[in-house]
């Protein structure tokens, strides 16, 4: 179920795409990275340019004032031909924004590696409100468990709601969400039990 209506401020949203054909987006390590390095540069009223910055490690880039963040990356998780992330919009327009940024970017970044051009991903990203405490607490485990070992898998989140130290750990902002989890072993059971329980519709 696809969101067609306007993003609200202070709402949540489940926020994804995939490649054009399926095709896989992230080829490399290097892919993945510049992916995250873009979660977090692209969340900034400021323009970066990446190309000023040759040379600078993943943890140099993830210290760059980027300004006002446009919304609160809450968890995220990116597939070999997807990616998916909830977000928290802070005000009018900034997931559009933030976006349109990230995909530019990306896009930009891909093509010019693999000396291809045009559309990367399948069309404008698709989102989904999270209306309601229920769908936004599924929607934890729906994004962190996408991959076969979600505990050691590098692109996602799921390290940091265990307590692990990242310099990734940066793009997240879950001040705002809500305490569904008061300690990392209580995440790591519901990511595993409540995905048994029936299928909950976005709302």
């Amino acid at each position: 179920m696809t969101n067609r209506g306007p993003v609200a401020p202070q709402e949540y949203y489940h926020v994804y795409n995939r490649g054009t054909e399926k095709r896989k987006i992230f080829l490399t390590k290097n892919d993945y990275e510049r992916f995250l390095i873009l979660l977090y540069l692209s969340n900034g009223s400021k323009p970066i340019q990446l190309n000023n910055y040759r040379g600078s490690t993943s943890v140099e880039l993830l210290q760059i004032n980027r300004g006002a963040a446009l919304v609160d990356i809450i968890a995220y998780c990116l597939m070999p031909n997807h990616f998916h992330l909830l977000l928290r919009q802070h005000t009018e327009g900034g997931i559009s924004k933030f976006m349109q940024k990230l995909s530019t970017g990306y896009t930009m970044y891909f093509n010019v590696k693999n000396e291809r051009s045009g559309a990367l991903f399948q069309g404008r990203y698709k989102s989904v409100h999270a209306g309601d405490d229920r769908y936004l607490k599924y929607l934890f485990s729906y994004i962190h468990l996408n991959p076969e070992q979600p505990r050691t898998y590098l692109y996602s989140s799921y390290s940091f709601f265990i307590g692990k130290e990242s310099a990734w750990n940066r793009i997240l902002n879950t001040e705002s969400a809500p305490l569904y989890f008061e300690s990392p072993a209580e995440f790591e059971k519901e990511m595993t039990d409540w995905l048994k329980y029936t299928e909950v519709e976005p709302r």
